[in-house]
């Protein structure tokens, strides 16, 4: 068992190191400021405490049309710095405004990586919205790609009113990736597959056919115990990292983005 939950950790968390940006003070603004990218009137730079008493850097992206904000909780071995682009790019083409944050231990965060802070990160983002930007729980839409998927699914368990979840190459659970295990053990981590059938909102699926990482079978599954499905994205010859640079991806997304927002929906 000590074997199986050591590797279960390993798969868990591979923050970079060092990690790819840095959080400056604009002394003369006063305001954050990623250090490598210019500055953007429709973007804030935030420090948020966490229950845990970790502090998690987030970037907030406001669109002007938007209707929907959406969570991204990103995937192993990156941060935002890497992300930081695709966040902008979602934002514009999806017409939403989009909360990214790194989980502690990751990029400029504070803290350790484990299953337990990134549930207290992810919550610590949605009341960040709740409270300063006024974000209703029924505009959200949590993103969670590969290991995003396990914080994304547990705050989705616990907000009814939830307007969307997307899972982007998704796990069944930890463990599950490395062993084909029939029943979920307590030393499991991230049990997606136990909470999946508890989200009550509509959610999107996209994987790669070729995923070497997380193979397609866990979001079929995963979709396959949605109680509320939505047509999902299984991307042929696409792999774990590069499903953002097919053309059907985007254009699946603003799909779902559309009728989601469709009050008939």
């Amino acid at each position: 068992m000590g074997i199986v939950t050591s590797l279960a950790a390993k798969f868990a968390f591979f923050p970079p190191n060092p990690p790819s940006y840095k959080v400056v003070k604009d002394e003369a603004m006063g305001l954050l400021k990623l250090e490598t990218f210019p500055h953007r009137e429709n973007v804030d730079v935030l420090k948020i405490p966490t229950k845990r008493g970790t502090k998690i850097v987030a970037v907030y992206i406001r669109h002007p049309m938007a209707k929907s904000t959406m969570i991204y909780s990103h995937g192993n071995a990156t941060d935002i710095g890497h992300v930081y682009q695709l966040f902008i790019e979602l934002s514009i083409h999806l017409r939403v405004n989009l909360l990214g944050y790194d989980y502690s231990g990751y990029g400029q965060s504070s803290g350790k990586p484990t299953e337990r802070n990134t549930y207290a990160d992810i919550e610590a983002a949605y009341k960040y919205l709740e409270e300063n930007y006024g974000t209703k729980q029924e505009e959200i839409i949590l993103y969670g790609q590969s290991i995003g998927s396990g914080p994304s699914l547990d705050l989705a368990t616990r907000l009814p009113q939830l307007r969307a979840v997307v899972l982007h190459s998704p796990f069944l659970s930890g463990l599950r990736v490395m062993y084909p295990m029939k029943r979920t053990y307590f030393f499991d981590v991230y049990k997606n597959i136990d909470k999946i059938p508890l989200v009550m909102c509509p959610v999107l699926v996209i994987h790669g056919t070729a995923d070497e990482v997380v193979d397609c079978s866990h979001g079929k599954k995963l979709w396959e115990l949605c109680q509320e499905k939505y047509e999902p994205l299984w991307l042929e010859r696409g792999n774990h990292c590069d499903l953002e640079h097919y053309p059907e991806y985007l254009k699946h997304l603003r799909n779902f983005i559309t009728t989601i927002e469709n009050p008939a929906f």
